[in-house]
């Protein structure tokens, strides 16, 4: 073991309480929810950070949503690439707290891993970045640059409106996001391809008001039938996506198991995995649709009345080079099309994001690769990932030749966006010791 890696070892304890003290604030960042918390959070992020030796830390305002923090630690050797290091202290909300074996907002510890609300996505790259710092005693070899933000799991483009408007403010050769993870625990991962998104809610609308089932049910069209049948027809019987004009890559890097997916993905016994085709290009290079939310009378209280109106949001995951703004327009075509009986439907795109696809074979790609192999003790691989970094492809913008690295502390387990999320913390000290030789390694040419 080197004196880095016994360094590292001995930061952990440090690196846990950094990560339990950002998860017991509520930091959710959708639209709607408290923005008390979102502040407090941006405040211990930057008091985190400072304490870990990042020097000129600051609160940027981003307009219309919470601030940014954003630390900067200048080089030893006066030489070598800058690096922009970056994660988000905002989380998506904890759900029902019965859901949860612990309290979400407490950080408690089971049998290696860590549970709460930000654990792995993405609290646990706060707490990375300040241990880097800290193996480096606030030293680095190179200019290191840290933004962490609060408004990824809004995506609402606030962040990547500040970078197109203060573009200096951010300007690195190499950025490091770590807000991905590995495909099993232990088993380093770095993320190459990031699929897109569009999302469309649609409205459909039969009726003027609620009216008697029995006086009228038959003849009579209900909003929620017809809004079941247009969502039925998105895929075909092996449930593949049929709407026409949907980007389809190939894909070529780790592959997919199929029962550790449906494993991992908490798949009821006798319940199929859908599609035809290669199941890792179906995760990381060909669309998917699903209906993430809909609006229709409860089953509690439910009148017998024929239902007037009914929503839905409609979420498309795209392939990497796929145009999400030309794939959303495809999406409400199709749904405009495929509505029954003269039903009315009120379209509106909802959010686009684009995906990512990073050239193989460069010079960061392999001494990242070499960093993970060593830091794990086990040959790293590529994979994709089915989510996205929305600050990614802004950032690929407006800075041609930077060279991205992505990738993180959570894994299989993480239960990401679900109840009990968790990180393992022999994982976060594998992927902080990767970031750490890392940047040594750039250093060092």
């Amino acid at each position: 073991m080197t004196d880095l890696e016994r360094h590292v070892d001995e930061l952990m304890p440090q690196v846990r309480d950094d990560l339990a003290a950002l998860v017991a604030v509520p930091s959710v960042g959708l639209p709607g929810a408290p923005r008390e918390p979102l502040a407090d959070a941006a405040q211990l992020t930057a008091r985190v950070l400072a304490a870990a030796g990042w020097g000129e830390v600051a609160l940027v305002d981003v307009p219309g949503a919470p601030p940014a923090v954003v630390g900067r630690a200048r080089g030893s050797s006066g030489g070598g690439p800058s690096v922009l290091l970056y994660a988000h202290y905002d989380v998506m909300p904890a759900g029902p707290e019965d859901a949860w074996r612990s309290p979400p907002w407490r950080a408690t510890e089971r049998d290696g891993r860590l549970y709460g609300r930000g654990t792995a996505d993405d609290k646990c790259g706060i707490a990375m970045h300040a241990g880097t710092l800290r193996a480096f005693a606030g030293r680095p070899p190179v200019d290191l640059t840290v933004l962490v933000e609060g408004a990824e799991e809004a995506a609402d483009g606030s962040l990547e409106r500040l970078l197109r408007a203060d573009p200096e403010r951010f300007r690195a050769d190499c950025i490091v996001l770590a807000d991905c993870g590995n495909r099993r625990t232990g088993e380093p991962t770095l993320t190459t391809a990031l699929r897109g998104l569009a999302s469309v809610d649609v409205v459909v609308s039969t009726l003027a008001a609620p009216i008697h089932s029995g006086l009228f049910g038959g003849p009579v069209p209900d909003a929620a039938i017809a809004l079941a049948r247009m969502l039925a027809t998105l895929h075909d019987d092996h449930g593949d996506v049929v709407v026409p004009g949907l980007l389809h890559e190939s894909w070529s890097g780790a592959l997919v198991d199929r029962a550790e997916l449906s494993a991992a993905a908490g798949l009821l016994a006798g319940v199929e995995l859908l599609g035809d085709g290669a199941l890792d290009a179906q995760l990381f290079a060909r669309p998917a649709v699903n209906a993430i939310g809909l609006d229709l009378p409860p089953v509690d209280g439910a009148a017998n009345t024929l239902v007037p109106t009914a929503r839905a949001r409609i979420s498309a995951r795209l392939a990497p080079g796929d145009d999400p703004d030309r794939a959303a327009l495809r999406l409400c075509e199709y749904l405009r099309r495929v509505a029954p009986w003269g039903a009315n439907v009120e379209l509106a795109v909802h959010q686009t994001a684009r995906g990512v696809r990073l050239e193989p074979g460069s010079a960061v790609e392999q001494q990242a690769l070499a960093a993970m192999s060593r830091a794990y003790g086990r040959e790293a691989q590529v994979a994709g990932c089915g989510g996205g970094l929305p600050l990614l492809p802004a950032l690929v913008d407006v800075f041609p030749e930077i060279q991205p690295v992505l990738w993180g502390a959570y894994d299989d387990r993480s239960q990401v966006h679900a109840a009990d999320e968790s990180v393992d913390l022999h994982d976060l000290r594998s992927a902080l010791l990767a970031q750490v030789l890392l940047i040594d390694a750039l250093a060092a040419g």
